[in-house]
Formats: structure tokens, sequence, C-alpha cells
């Protein structure tokens, strides 16, 4: 699934698990631009709550910059979405920017943070991805590393996982 893929799928899970007074039309109206390939109208519905905090707003843009779909491909404006989300606790910002630095897109290639921010992804299980690219990553770096790495993740979260180091 690609990571925009994946985003929709966060759009869709949150309006389909909110309840109907919680749901926000604004949620609707962006998947609903999404589903019909309208990808610009979807970034500037998703723009204004994303720039008050709402962390599904935030990734989905992220994603959206990540893949050009609304907006320039941009992977330094992802990674400032992602990380906007991930401050949050959003589990699947913290695991697309293990992703980011992993693969090294708008950001230095860095095996550690990639195994810091799957390793915080993965602590609340909900991704079963987080938790095999925290050990994919773990064969590519030296247990030294692998400390450091984990050193971070305690860091961050202790921290709420503000000031990550991303």
């Amino acid at each position: 699934m690609t990571r925009l893929g994946r985003g929709l799928a966060v759009v869709a899970c949150v309006v389909l698990g909110m309840s109907g007074a919680a749901r926000a039309d604004w949620l609707y109206d962006a998947a609903a631009a999404i589903a019909r390939r309208d990808h610009q109208s979807a970034v500037n519905i998703l723009k204004p709550p994303a720039e008050q905090g709402n962390a599904d707003a935030e990734i989905t843009l992220g994603i959206m910059h990540e893949s050009g779909k609304g907006v320039s491909l941009d992977y330094k404006s992802a990674v400032t979405w992602f990380t906007l989300a991930a401050e949050q606790g959003h589990a699947m910002a913290q695991y697309n920017l293990g992703a980011i630095y992993d693969m090294g897109q708008g950001v230095v290639q860095d095996y550690v943070k990639a195994h810091m921010w799957y390793y915080i992804a993965a602590i609340d299980g909900s991704n079963k991805y987080s938790a095999q690219n925290c050990d994919a990553i773990a064969k590519k770096i030296t247990p030294a590393q692998i400390a450091r790495a984990q050193q971070l993740a305690s860091k961050c979260v202790a921290q709420k996982f503000k000031n990550c180091g991303s």
C-alpha cells in the first residue's frame, strides 16, 4: 500500500470510527474529495484544521506532500506535517517519519532515527509494519546504534514526543 493509500485509510478510519456528534464535516469533505481524486480540494479542506493542530489533517497533508497529490512533491513539507502529528502521539505519523529517515527522503538518511521512529510507532501495536521495519533496520546498524535509537525513543516518549530530533 502506498503512503497516500495509508493516509486515505487513516482518514477513512477516523471518519468511520467517530461517533455521529463528534464527526467533523471537513473530514467527510476531505475524504470525499480524495475519493473522487480531487486532491487540490482535499488540500484546501485539510489545511485549516491542520494549521489548527489536528493530527489527522496534518498526517494526510504530509502524505499528500510526499506523493505530490494536490500539492507539489515536497518531502521537507511532508516531514514538517508528519512531525507535527507525531508530536501529538499519532502512530502513523511516527511510522511515516521512520520511513522518511529509512529512505532519506527530505532528510539525510539516518537509520538510528528511522529505528527510533519505527520503535515509537510500534509501542501501541496498531501498525504491525512498525515492528517489522524496526527489526529490518536493526539488521543494518550496530548494537551500539540500536541502543542509541532506543535511548532516543525512551527520551522522546518521556518528553511526550516533543523535541525528538526529527
